[in-house]
C-alpha cells in the first residue's frame, strides 16, 4: 500500500507532534485530491503549520490489462475519506471544517474519535515489511471461464480457467488434449474469454 501524501510535509515539531493525533475525515467523493491540496493551502495561508502533521489519501498500486497493454494506476483504499494528523483546537477545527468538500470528522454524536494505533499502522502500511509491496493485477477472469489462447504453444485451443493468481498474474487454463483435461500455465494476457 502506498500513500498519496505528496511531497509537503508539515515540519514535525517533537512538542507539537505529541498533541497531533491521527482522524478520518469525511470528504466528497472523487474530490480527495483537490480537498487535500485547499486543506494544505489553508494550513499555509492561516499559518498553521505547528497543529497539522501529514494528510493523507491511502491508495495501493494496482496492474490492469486492456488490448494487451499493462496500465499501473493507484486505486484509493477508502474513496470519499482522508487521514488527518491535527491537534485539535479551534483555529485548526475551523480550517477543517471550512474547507470546501469537507463532510465532518467520523465520531460519535459530533465528536471527532481519534485512530486507534493499530488501526495507524494499518492504514498507513506500517505493518507490511519494509520491501515494495507486490502490485495486484486486475484481471477480468474467473475460475470457470471458458477462454480462448492467443498466444504460446496452445494458440487457438480453447480451455476452462482452473485457478488464477492475481499476485504473478499467471493463470491455469484446463485444455483438451487427446480428450484429457491438461493443466497449463499461461500469462494473463495470452488468453482472452470466449
Amino acid at each position: 500500500m502506498s500513500n498519496d501524501s505528496g511531497s509537503e510535509p508539515a515540519s514535525e515539531q517533537s512538542e507539537g507532534s505529541e498533541k497531533r493525533l491521527w482522524y478520518v475525515l469525511k470528504v466528497q467523493s472523487n474530490r480527495e485530491k483537490s480537498i487535500r491540496e485547499a486543506l494544505l493551502r489553508g494550513i499555509k495561508r492561516d499559518g498553521l503549520e505547528e497543529y497539522f502533521g501529514e494528510i493523507i489519501i491511502p491508495t495501493e498500486k494496482v496492474v490492469e490489462t486492456k488490448g494487451g497493454k499493462k496500465r499501473v494506476f493507484e486505486r484509493k483504499l477508502y474513496p470519499g475519506y482522508l487521514m488527518i494528523q491535527v491537534e485539535l483546537n479551534d483555529d485548526s477545527w475551523y480550517l477543517v471544517r471550512s474547507t470546501n468538500g469537507v463532510g465532518d470528522f467520523t465520531g460519535a454524536a459530533g465528536q471527532p474519535i481519534p485512530m486507534q494505533e493499530h488501526e495507524i499502522a494499518r492504514m498507513l502500511g506500517r505493518e507490511e515489511s519494509k520491501e515494495e509491496t507486490p502490485v495486484k493485477i486486475k484481471l477480468d477472469f474467473q475460475t470457470g471461464d471458458v477462454v480462448k489462447i492467443k498466444d504460446g504453444a496452445f494458440e487457438g485451443f480453447e480451455g476452462t480457467i482452473d485457478a488464477i493468481d492475481e499476485a504473478s498474474g499467471k493463470v491455469t487454463v484446463l485444455i483438451e488434449i487427446f480428450s484429457r483435461p491438461t493443466p497449463s500455465e499461461l500469462e494473463y494476457w495470452q488468453i482472452e474469454k470466449v
